[in-house]
């Protein structure tokens, strides 16, 4: 297994700054958590990732969940 130390954090590091490391897997698609100097876990950034299947209705929840969130504010001004 060949994995970028780019993508490598403690499971110390993973249990004290966990928002930094979901930030870490939204930016590079994953991130392998060590254990014992061995990979343990991996953290996936689901909306990015083929190897998850999901339905029809599942990939439409994703994407409108992904445009309110960008447009929010624009939805909010024309609900008023």
């Amino acid at each position: 297994m060949n994995i970028d130390i780019g993508k490598i954090v403690s499971i110390s590091e993973a249990n004290q700054n966990f928002s930094r490391v979901a930030r870490m897997a939204d930016k590079n698609g994953e991130i392998y958590i060590f254990k014992n100097n061995k990979p343990k876990y991996k953290l996936v950034d689901l909306e990015n990732d083929t190897a998850i299947e999901m339905t029809d209705d599942e990939k439409i929840d994703f994407v409108a969940a992904r445009i309110l969130k960008l447009y929010r504010p624009a939805f909010e001004e024309l609900a008023k």
